[in-house]
């Protein structure tokens, strides 16, 4: 039902829709279900909460320093200024009106091949399968625009993310130890080739 609503409106039906399910039941919000959670484009405001988001999570989490948020922010306004939408497309997962989740599928500096950036999924929506949709969901994209492979870089550190990766078929291609953002990492060049037979 929301995806018929305007981005910028959905708030005010969410918010409706979630005190119709707490008047109705035990006073308590049902839990979310992973059909709630909507796929879309982003809407005006939603790159900077990439941005904010991913600048504030990986502190928390990671304690990455100011340096993550400088790069978030580049890959974003590059996104911004300069995108092919025949061959590059972000996604907002959207639960009960919000952001919940977010990745990117950007061009890659070798030709024929995809980059995934940015792959998020807030504390509270984690368990629904969202990061596994957003991943299947840039890996179908890039697939029918043509790409033949999708590359990533992400840090050893990043358990939970690295199982979606390897779910979807991404192989560990190279591994280098850096300092960056304010800690000792593991970075990890991952890539699926889109063309290979799966076994």
């Amino acid at each position: 039902m929301l995806d018929t609503v305007r981005a910028e409106d959905r708030p005010r039906p969410a918010e409706a829709m979630r005190t119709v399910r707490t008047l109705l039941g035990d006073g308590r919000a049902p839990a979310p279900r992973p059909e709630d959670v909507v796929l879309r484009e982003p809407a005006p405001g939603d790159l900077g909460w990439i941005v904010q988001r991913n600048a504030a999570l990986y502190a928390a989490e990671y304690g990455f320093d100011v340096d993550y948020e400088g790069l978030v922010a580049r890959i974003v306004a590059d996104y911004a200024e300069d995108h092919d939408p025949h061959l590059e497309r972000t996604w907002i997962a959207e639960l009960d009106g919000r952001p919940v989740g977010c990745v990117m599928c950007v061009r890659d500096d070798a030709p024929g091949a995809a980059r995934l950036r940015l792959l998020l999924v807030e504390p509270d929506a984690r368990g629904l399968g969202i990061g596994d949709r957003l991943v299947g969901t840039l890996v179908d994209f890039a697939r029918e625009a043509g790409h033949r492979e999708v590359v990533l870089w992400t840090n050893d550190i990043l358990g939970a993310a690295r199982r979606i990766y390897q779910r979807h078929g991404f192989v560990l291609v190279a591994e280098k130890p850096h300092r960056s953002f304010g800690q000792e990492l593991t970075g990890q060049d991952r890539r699926l080739d889109l063309h290979a037979t799966p076994e």
